[in-house]
């Protein structure tokens, strides 16, 4: 249930319709099994459906709300799939840790606002909210964590808690760029207008209710099974080649010296002598080595870290 579709501002994005093949992350080994996802997939569901029917009653105008997808990115990902401005509730869902945050498109917020006055909804101007529509938003989002916490209640009994409402998500820093988030994406209709909204959940902290609801037992043939599977995977990689890079600290050199260099220019790279050179595999850095050679063959020899002589 994962696509990588980009919503324009306020109109309907199904980034679930003609998801293919995607590419695995071996930076990322940790992601949701088919389990986790349905079990998300049920609490997300109720919410949607209640939200649906809050809309109706409460907005007076026929409303729904419906789960397109649930997938697993970084956090700069989903920011970069975010429309500004925006809409975006910032939640704690006490007593698990993290931070929920909760986004709407401002076109939805608005003809939400504009009914709840008793307008007719149509189009409605793209601007920050003012001092009186401003609770109305918080009071409608306040309905709707309560639904929230009814549509987790089977998983975890959370306490969600509205903190504040920001417009845009590139100056939100509820987590670091590179941290694992879920998305939880919704088709939503209020009235004529149609949006998709979406639930941010921190991964570390919905991971370890998931694993709580974890009940399958294995019969001894499928665990066998799942053995061997495991050993012959764990023997695959072992045995799959990496290029491996020992290099020297970079330095920085300007485009004019580097167009004018040729064979038999000396170029200083300010490397200490008394530094080991860094031993790398796709730009990371996991070991520490001094040059040499074996016989005829260029060499180096693997040696503490820095940090590690340091501690010594």
């Amino acid at each position: 249930m994962t696509t990588s579709a980009t919503r324009p501002s306020g109109k309907m994005s199904r980034r679930g319709a003609g998801a293919g093949p995607t590419t695995y992350d071996f930076r990322k080994p940790i992601k949701l099994s088919r389990d986790h996802v349905r079990t998300l997939q049920i609490a997300f569901e109720t919410y949607a459906r209640s939200c649906g029917t809050l809309f109706t009653t409460r907005l007076r105008v026929i409303s729904s709300v419906s789960l397109v997808s649930i997938e697993q990115l970084n956090y700069d990902e989903y920011v970069a799939s975010l429309s500004n401005p925006t809409v975006i509730a910032v939640v704690s869902i006490d007593p698990l840790p993290g931070t929920v945050l909760m986004e709407m498109a401002s076109s939805a917020v608005m003809t939400a606002i504009d009914h709840m006055l008793g307008g007719p909804g149509g189009a409605q101007p793209e601007r920050p909210l003012t001092e009186v529509e401003m609770p109305l938003l918080r009071g409608l989002q306040e309905r709707m964590l309560g639904e929230l916490r009814y549509g987790f209640e089977s998983l975890v009994d959370i306490h969600p808690k509205l903190k504040e409402i920001e417009y845009n998500a590139q100056f939100l820093r509820a987590h670091q760029p590179g941290d694992a988030v879920v998305i939880a994406s919704f088709e939503m209709k209020i009235g004529t207008e149609e949006c998709v909204a979406s639930i941010c959940l921190p991964f570390n902290t919905i991971l370890p209710v998931l694993e709580k609801q974890e009940t399958i037992e294995l019969t001894p043939a499928e665990r066998m099974v799942r053995e061997n599977s495991l050993r012959n995977l764990t023997a695959g990689l072992s045995a799959a080649p990496i290029d491996v890079a020992v290099r020297f600290h970079p330095i920085r050199m300007r485009t004019d010296d580097i167009v004018d260099l040729r064979p038999g220019d000396v170029v200083p790279l300010g490397h200490l002598t008394s530094v080991p050179l860094e031993v790398t595999v796709n730009e990371t850095v996991f070991a520490h080595a001094v040059p040499g050679n074996q016989g005829a063959r260029l060499a180096c020899l693997v040696v503490p870290s820095p940090k590690e002589e340091e501690r010594r």
